[in-house]
């Protein structure tokens, strides 16, 4: 069953700068070995990063490979001043990515089309292909970037790149949720040449995941809007819009989105493989 969205979507950005010296220090920042949240008060003007061949560009790196962190993927959160971008953004020609917009507009050129994003704007860029990407309005654009190692299997293609909007994908509803927890998801979970999913997850107010999830999939978590309570290994965290978490394979998870209005995030996670059990699957 699919449920049509029936209100606009809003998407959470950073703006940067710096809190006044008068802010209290204690925050809900917290990282452990099972999971961890960066609050968006953490996304200051001290934590941005440059990038080589980017133009006019400044990003929050939320999750990175790293030893006690983030296994199989990085996300950034860029942000692009208008006339900005690159022609020579992925160096990497075995990262896949995809790039969701939250602010401004953007065109992305792949293998020589060009596409106009604007919020809600949904790019699959898989390994290899040629593209680029420009801030073509007079509004700063920022979306996120979430790239990731493409594991290549003998006898499966490689997917193909797309272009879409959410406000085209419905929402599916989780089985016996009367629609209160949807997931619109962007590339059919059977198709096994992907090897990771970044889906849009939503909650009506008092949905909730009734159970502590415990599965072999690594998760990033950006909130988009709203607030909830998540549970996370063995701790309910008040989250908001605006925060990220990362949660690590097997770590416990749950929610509820008590209101008053929706909690949606967007989702990060790696799929459709074997685990590695050796350094000749590597």
């Amino acid at each position: 069953m699919t449920t049509p969205r029936t209100t606009t979507p809003k998407y959470y950005a950073p703006a940067g700068g710096l809190p006044p010296q008068t802010q209290l220090t204690t925050d809900r920042a917290t990282f452990t070995e099972a999971y961890a949240v960066l609050p968006r008060g953490t996304m200051t003007d001290i934590v941005t990063s440059n990038l080589p061949f980017w133009d006019d560009t400044r990003l929050w790196v939320i999750a990175r490979p790293l030893s006690g962190f983030a296994e199989t993927f990085s996300q950034y959160i860029v942000e692009v001043s208008p006339g900005g971008g690159s022609d020579r953004p992925e160096l990497d020609p075995g990262a896949e990515g995809v790039v969701f917009v939250v602010a401004g507009g953007l065109r992305i050129t792949i293998e020589g089309v060009s596409h106009d994003l604007g919020p809600g704007g949904y790019a699959y860029l898989p390994a290899g292909c040629e593209w680029t990407l420009r801030a073509d309005s007079k509004e700063t654009a920022k979306f996120h970037w979430i790239r990731k190692a493409y594991e290549r299997v003998d006898g499966i293609d490689v997917p193909e790149p797309f272009v879409t909007n959410e406000t085209d994908v419905e929402g599916g509803e989780m089985p016996g949720t009367d629609g209160v927890w949807t997931t619109q998801r962007f590339v059919d979970p059977q198709d096994v040449r992907h090897d990771m999913h970044v889906n849009i997850v939503n909650f009506e107010p008092g949905g909730a995941i009734p159970f502590p999830e415990t599965h072999v999939m690594e998760h990033g978590l950006y909130v988009l809007e709203g607030k909830a309570v998540y549970l996370l290994n063995n701790d309910w965290v008040e989250v908001q819009e605006g925060d990220f978490m990362w949660l690590r394979a097997f770590c416990p998870q749950a929610c509820y989105a008590g209101g008053p209005g929706r909690f949606r995030y967007l989702l990060y996670k790696d799929v459709n493989r074997h685990a590695k059990l050796s350094r000749q699957f590597v």
